[in-house]
């Protein structure tokens, strides 16, 4: 399966069961549709892990863009209040870099989600440059 998004934090290299690594990430996924004529805007947050290479936790930095393969699953449990939860996993095989985002774009986009958290992260970060592609 191949899922794209954009990284809602740095990455974390996670040590288990004894010296095992894992890098650990979300990823956030717009979409959007149409409902009654009105236009509808929907975030989804997947919880990722990589066990490959930890090296590659120095380059997964909140605001990137990334494409990955691999596939998903979910986690299911029961809220310290009794209330059935669930949550998306991703065990990825594979990670393309698509983009990163600058300091200034990452400081603006903490800075908005703080203040408008109903707002899509793409309507928060834009990338310098992305106009400059070959095609």
């Amino acid at each position: 399966m191949e899922i794209t998004g954009r990284l809602t934090a740095d990455a974390v290299v996670r040590t288990v069961s004894g010296d095992r690594k894992v890098t650990g990430f979300s990823i956030a996924i717009n979409d959007t549709y149409r409902s009654g004529g009105e236009q509808k805007k929907v975030t989804t947050f997947i919880d990722c892990s990589y066990w490959l290479n930890t090296g590659i936790a120095d380059y997964l930095k909140k605001g990137g863009w990334v494409q990955l393969y691999g596939r998903i699953g979910v986690n299911a449990y029961l809220s310290s209040s009794g209330e059935a939860k669930a949550s998306l996993t991703f065990h990825t095989a594979e990670i393309k870099l698509l983009g990163s985002a600058t300091r200034s774009e990452v400081a603006a986009y903490s800075d908005s989600m703080q203040h408008a958290p109903e707002q899509t992260l793409n309507e928060k970060i834009t990338f310098q440059g992305i106009d400059d592609l070959p095609f």
